[in-house]
């Protein structure tokens, strides 16, 4: 895999990520995880490149996350917060260290992944409808029965489910005919069709208008709410972070280690006026000093 396949991964390649691989683990390595733990990161490294162009993306690392939490990682650009989605879904290999999802190592995973970018990746030539149902054709269990349900029990799936974001209706449009909030609607639906356990979101409302994004703020809640799903966020906006997370990681610059991480226990649903309660605010604070604080510890050196 090249390169520009990690960065700018083809729909296609989003989907196939989402395949459970076949090979099992020894259960001896099984019955040492812990059953709370969805994804365990231990001592990981990463290096992009050889010699002289070797790039230190990621320094010594341990993570864990626990089945139905949703965690939010936050930094400043470059510092690795991308790099560990890549590794929990299997489109990047640790130099050091070893990834656990599931129990088992990342390349011989058993769980169901989703994923939802900034650009939602819409294939142009299919309608909504086929779009979000592209997972299911490919999918163990659901690819099996694809041709005998796609008209009718998938078809109902994918309708209710459009319903839920909002896009009651629109099944049969084409994504060049839907704004790009309605897209990035489409985008979390065909991430979750197929019931993943693990959501994983890469500034999946960056490139939207602040209204928007805030909308698209409480579909997601609601949709983890409803589904709960393991989900892991990647944002820079904090406000975001602290509306939709149970957890904030914070990531320090180049090379990304964890300096912080928050439990964020406010009530739900949360609501876009509780973003100006003065304790919600002092979280933000606290992570933007946080942040500030590294890059002005870059500028110095």
């Amino acid at each position: 895999m090249s390169a520009q396949d990690i960065d700018h991964p083809s729909p296609e390649a989003i989907v196939l990520a989402t395949k459970p691989a076949v090979m099992p683990a020894p259960p001896a390595a099984d019955a040492m995880r812990s059953k709370a733990d969805l994804i365990d990161l231990e001592g990981v490294e990463v290096t992009y490149g050889r010699g002289a162009k070797a790039l230190k993306a990621l320094d010594t690392t341990t993570l864990e996350v626990r089945q139905g939490e949703f965690v939010a990682l936050v930094g400043p650009s470059g510092c690795g917060k991308s790099t560990i989605l890549k590794l929990v879904s299997g489109l990047l290999e640790p130099s050091t260290g070893v990834v656990i999802v599931g129990g088992r190592e990342v390349a011989a995973k058993a769980v169901q992944v989703g994923m939802a970018f900034q650009n939602p990746t819409m294939l142009p030539w299919l309608s909504v409808r086929d779009n979000v149902m592209l997972p299911l054709k490919i999918v163990v269990p659901y690819k099996h029965q694809f041709r005998a349900k796609r008209k009718t029990e998938y078809r109902d799936k994918v309708e209710a489910l459009l319903e839920q974001v909002g896009l009651g209706g629109f099944g049969d449009k084409y994504p060049w005919q839907l704004s790009g909030g309605m897209l990035q609607r489409a985008s979390l639906c065909r991430a979750l069709i197929h019931e993943p356990q693990l959501l994983l979101l890469d500034e999946p409302f960056g490139a939207l208008d602040q209204f928007t994004r805030e909308e698209l703020w409480a579909t997601l809640q609601d949709l983890w709410q409803t589904r709960k799903p393991t989900v892991l966020l990647v944002t820079h906006d904090l406000r975001e972070a602290v509306y939709l997370s149970t957890r904030i990681v914070v990531l320090s610059a180049r090379p990304g280690r964890v300096i912080d991480d928050t439990e964020i226990d406010f009530p739900r649903p949360r609501t876009i006026e509780m973003t100006f309660d003065p304790a919600f605010v002092g979280i933000t604070q606290r992570l933007r000093g946080l942040i500030f604080n590294m890059r002005s510890q870059i500028g110095k050196a």
